[in-house]
């Protein structure tokens, strides 16, 4: 594989934004003789190149869209992307796959250094039809609308208008009728919006089903798993995470939420109980504003590691309001209008990673400020590597990246909480999180799953099913009463965004979950240094490697069954105890 990562190929300046910029391009690779192993690895290079500026085209099209989503301007360069440009690559990237996946066997290019993106390609191709290409437009406006939909969501709360990332914060007050109060003004406003999300929803099942149809597959679930490249597990491995999630996990929470009740003094939890801390102390407050947490978040990285704080500090002060105007790379607080979630988007072609969040003074904003961090160091330790589909990471290890950093910060939490006991309170709910977690992984999961399988269900089905998952997994069944909230209980699953815009994109948080607690472990038994040099190493070589030898890279094994589950619950419930009450 060659190590030069610059081509004259591709203008340094180019708009992607416009297909007649691109077809050219793509034109003139699809007709270029290649006739030996050095011209085929530069044809890949070149192509990488010109992927990059179309891809880095559209993230910034999709970050502006997500920051403002009252923009008319900024929906519309959306819109006219994912109408105008993507219907038309998609097809002549299919060309090219094609071309590549001859010339890949023509000058015996399939091994080795080879083997993942010959692999990856060849599902690709397997996968194409042309008639899924409008459906796949279609379902990217739907997603916008879900976006937008949810960012117009307030609600007026303690004498202002609020976001709903906002109201968080009053589901952790020590006042029972507060959380109470926010919690049903926020479940209110959602189910005004719940006719239209379902229909959304029903329309993304109907065409995923269809794409997967057109591609002679019996149902979306086995399009996603060849799609997505999941080459190293299969759904019978993902039904065993959730068995050992319920065997190992559910005596844990199950701990937790009795331990809750006694210390709040209550016969059962209701949903409004499950955030505020048990023994009374007031919400924590970590920062102030989007500026302030990137201060303290550089002071974390600081001391964590040179390498990362370089990194850290290269992506700007966090003041930024405006999506990726001036080059910004953050864009933080919450605010009307914005859509919902927290997500890093790496820009491949001009190196530079964007985090977008929504921010509101929470614990659960470092969580997502050091998730998304992992996210761009992984992304800018892999820069080097030449080609674009070697330096995207399988999602499994890329969440490995995010959620490694949300344990290994944690001895430098002084910097949010600079007294020892609120520095110890967010890190038992860091510990309990990473393990209380997994159920709703599961929950979701299992949900995508039989969603895929039964396509044509009816509304009335689909509750059915969500129900009987949150009774086995807990999350809002036996452990919470919900007397009263029938309505509310049944459409919890419309907040989770990935359902609508990256569908079975869920159990990587899972996987992930294992292998950033074996990262932790390794800091614990072996120090910190070994622990951040397993990070760097496997994240260093991006997926030039299937997903089983990053895990090894990293020092972990590749499983995500029984015993591994069981392991980890055991040690996490042991470091545990001896964190200060």
């Amino acid at each position: 594989m060659t190590s030069v990562l610059t081509t004259n190929f591709v203008p340094k300046v180019l708009d992607a934004t416009k297909w007649e910029n691109i077809e050219p391009l793509m034109n003139a690779l699809l007709e270029r003789e290649v006739s030996s192993k050095e011209e085929l690895e530069q044809w890949l290079l070149d192509r990488s190149d010109l992927e990059a500026a179309i891809g880095e085209s559209g993230a910034n099209t999709y970050i502006d869209m997500t920051c403002d989503t009252q923009s008319d301007a900024k929906q519309g360069a959306y819109t006219s992307f994912i109408t105008n440009v993507t219907p038309k690559v998609k097809p002549a990237g299919f060309e090219l796959d094609k071309k590549y996946k001859a010339l890949a066997e023509q000058l015996s290019m399939t091994a080795d250094q080879y083997a993942v993106l010959y692999r990856d390609t060849q599902a690709d191709v397997d996968l194409f039809r042309q008639e899924n290409v409008a459906i796949e437009t279609e379902l990217s406006k739907l997603d916008q609308e879900y976006d937008k939909i949810c960012g117009k969501m307030t609600v007026e709360f303690d004498g202002e208008e609020r976001t709903m990332p906002m109201m968080g914060k009053y589901g952790e007050s020590a006042d029972r009728s507060v959380r109470e109060d926010a919690w049903r003004k926020v479940s209110k406003r959602r189910l005004e919006d719940q006719p239209r999300i379902s229909e959304i929803y029903d329309e993304m099942v109907s065409k995923r089903n269809s794409i997967a149809k057109n591609a002679g597959l019996n149902n979306f679930v086995e399009h996603t798993f060849k799609s997505l490249h999941r080459f190293d597990y299969t759904p019978d491995t993902c039904f065993a995470f959730h068995d050992a999630i319920e065997k190992h996990v559910m005596p844990f929470v199950a701990g937790l939420d009795a331990q809750r009740m006694d210390e709040l003094g209550l016969d059962a939890l209701r949903p409004w109980d499950l955030a505020v801390d048990p023994k009374g102390h007031a919400p924590l407050v970590p920062f102030t504003g989007g500026v302030d947490l990137v201060a303290k978040s550089q002071k974390v990285f600081d001391q964590l590691s040179p390498e990362l704080s370089k990194m850290f500090a290269s992506m700007g002060d966090g003041s930024n309001t405006n999506g990726t105007a001036d080059d910004a790379m953050l864009d933080l607080d919450s605010r009307k209008g914005k859509a919902p979630g927290g997500y890093l988007y790496f820009r491949d072609r001009s190196q530079r990673p964007f985090i977008f969040m929504n921010a509101a003074d929470q614990h659960r904003d470092v969580e997502t400020m050091v998730h998304e961090a992992g996210h761009a160091f992984h992304a800018l330790y892999s820069v080097d590597i030449p080609w674009i589909w070697y330096r995207n990471p399988t999602m499994e290890f890329a969440e490995v990246a995010s959620m490694t950093m949300e344990l290994l910060t944690m001895p430098y939490w002084d910097a949010y909480y600079p007294t020892p006991a609120d520095a110890n309170r967010a890190r038992r709910k860091q510990l309990e999180g990473s393990i209380s977690l997994l159920p709703w992984i599961a929950t979701i999961d299992a949900f995508q799953h039989w969603v895929y399988q039964n396509p044509t269900h009816t509304n009335e089905e689909r509750a059915d099913a969500w129900l009987k998952l949150e009774e086995r997994f807990g999350m809002q069944g036996h452990r919470v009463d919900w007397d009263g909230l029938d309505e509310e209980r049944k459409f919890v699953w419309q907040r989770q965004g990935h359902l609508f815009g990256v569908p079975f994109y869920y159990v990587e948080y899972g996987i992930a979950q294992l292998g950033a607690l074996g990262i932790w472990l390794i800091s614990l038994e072996q120090g910190e240094e070994a622990a951040l040099a397993a990070y760097k190493k496997a994240l260093s070589m991006g997926s030039t490697v299937p997903l089983p030898e990053l895990f090894e890279a990293a020092g972990l094994p590749f499983d995500f069954g029984d015993e591994t589950v069981g392991r980890l619950v055991k040690r996490v419930r042991a470091e545990l105890d001896k964190l200060p009450q």
